[in-house]
């Protein structure tokens, strides 16, 4: 159900911040913010402190005149200047509330701009992204689809796969692709940001990082053999894959990221099916090693209640993975208004909410028996108001190590996360059962001073 219209401290981030993370995955790309120097600066701190990479993110800087008069010269300055800083390949224009507000024509600026300096060397590409209009999940795949509207060309066919993926690790992008070399299947990954926002130490510092997709594999796209989405929730106006399916008649094929056993099976089985191989053993073994471990863990599970806020494909995945494995799901939220995760086969349809909060979370789970919770760092407050631990997974965290090297995905993956979950569920039920066994076998002498008129504190 959809939760509510105004949202109190929002369990999502602003639509801007999903094109930036979406254009860091594109070789040699930069990003300028059309909007005021503080929605640059929050975008930075929240991916720099969740990877730990330097994350550069241009301005246009818009003040009380250009908000008043438009913003066209600030935008063409900025331009200008990260042409001359960076010397990109790309750049891609996302607006801010404030420029959306005002009417900002992006489109015709850029194409203006580009006109009148005669630009071909770098690829402009205008994104709207308001931050009122969706969660950075929107503005991810916003911004995806118009990478792809403005880059792909007519082109041979290449017998390429094509994985377009939604805001997920750069571990978890790591991992499809290992899946894929075992299957012996060319890909392309869009957009890439494995190395990019996870890359190697290097002694000097490269202001645009060369790692990404590769813009000239972009433009060929339209030749690919597939391509495969992870997109089950996605409205097909905001799809990639349906834009290249309509566009170029490439077969797409749209499945839930493959977190659990039976989405990593689906995935496995579209493998097979592209590339008319049998699944290889190791990824076999895998699977057994996943099916052991549920054995292992399930009486465990069992016992255990959770509340979860996630982005909308891996809510769902999640939540997939939770039933498996017998988790009890007292609560699952998005804060996007506009996925279609409502229309899935998902037990406790009663209890999952899209557009949601902080706000309408607390009060949901007001009363409820919650071992743990999943999702970003800004659940904390789970855990300062209410005592309800928080196993972070999604994005952002920034108040612990190694978010950027989180693996969820296929078999792998899926051990991880089940064993994440397991623990927490252990680590509630070991630190508070010899509390419990104490009050119950005081219970006795308690009732029996108290019924006599003594006090309770005197005799232990």
């Amino acid at each position: 159900m959809n939760a509510k219209n105004v949202n109190i401290n929002p369990c999502h981030m602003c639509m801007p911040m999903g094109g930036v993370l979406a254009f860091k995955g594109i070789e040699k790309s930069v990003v300028v913010i059309h909007g005021s120097q503080g929605c640059s600066t929050y975008i930075r701190r929240h991916i720099a402190e969740h990877f730990n990479e330097p994350v550069d993110v241009g301005s246009t800087s818009l003040n009380e005149k250009g908000t008043v008069y438009g913003g066209e010269d600030n935008l063409k300055k900025g331009l200008e200047n990260i042409i001359r800083v960076y010397n990109p390949k790309m750049i891609g224009v996302l607006t801010t509330c404030l420029a959306e507000t005002i009417g900002e024509d992006i489109k015709r600026m850029t194409e203006t701009f580009i006109k009148d300096t005669g630009l071909s060397h770098v690829q402009i590409i205008p994104v709207h992204t308001a931050g009122y209009s969706g969660s950075h999940s929107e503005g991810f795949f916003s911004s995806v689809r118009r990478i792809l509207e403005n880059t792909v060309i007519p082109s041979e066919p290449n017998g390429k796969i094509g994985l377009i993926i939604p805001n997920i690790s750069p571990a978890d992008i790591r991992e499809l692709k290992r899946m894929m070399k075992l299957f012996s299947l060319p890909y392309v990954v869009l957009p890439d940001f494995s190395d990019s926002l996870d890359g190697v130490y290097q002694k000097q510092y490269l202001k645009l990082s060369p790692h990404g997709t590769k813009i000239k594999d972009i433009q060929t796209m339209s030749g690919l053999k597939a391509i495969i989405e992870f997109s089950a929730t996605l409205q097909d106006d905001l799809s990639p894959g349906e834009y290249m399916k309509k566009e170029y008649g490439v077969p797409l094929y749209r499945i839930p990221l493959p977190v659990g056993l039976r989405f990593s099976d689906q995935l496995i089985s579209v493998l097979r099916e592209i590339s008319g191989k049998k699944a290889p053993k190791m990824l076999l073994e895998e699977r057994g090693r996943l099916l052991d471990a549920m054995i292992d863990a399930h009486k465990h599970n069992a016992q255990g209640k959770t509340l979860l806020y996630l982005e909308p494909e891996q809510l769902y995945a999640t939540i997939s993975l939770l039933e498996e494995n017998g988790v009890g799901i007292v609560l699952a939220a998005t804060g996007s208004e506009y996925s279609t995760i409502a229309k899935k086969e998902i037990r406790q349809k009663d209890r999952l909410f899209t557009g949601a909060d902080f706000d309408l979370i607390f009060k949901e789970a007001e009363g409820q028996d919650i071992d743990f919770a999943i999702g970003n760092s800004d659940g904390r407050v789970l855990t300062e108001k209410r005592g309800i631990p928080l196993l972070r997974r999604g994005f952002p965290i920034h108040d612990r190590m190694g978010g950027g090297r989180i693996l969820s995905v296929g078999y792998a993956g899926s051990i991880q996360l089940l064993d994440s979950i397991t623990n927490m569920i252990l680590d509630k039920k070991l630190t508070s059962y010899r509390q419990q066994m104490t009050e119950k076998l005081l219970e006795p002498l308690k009732n029996g001073a108290e019924s006599r008129g003594e006090s309770y504190g005197d005799k232990i």
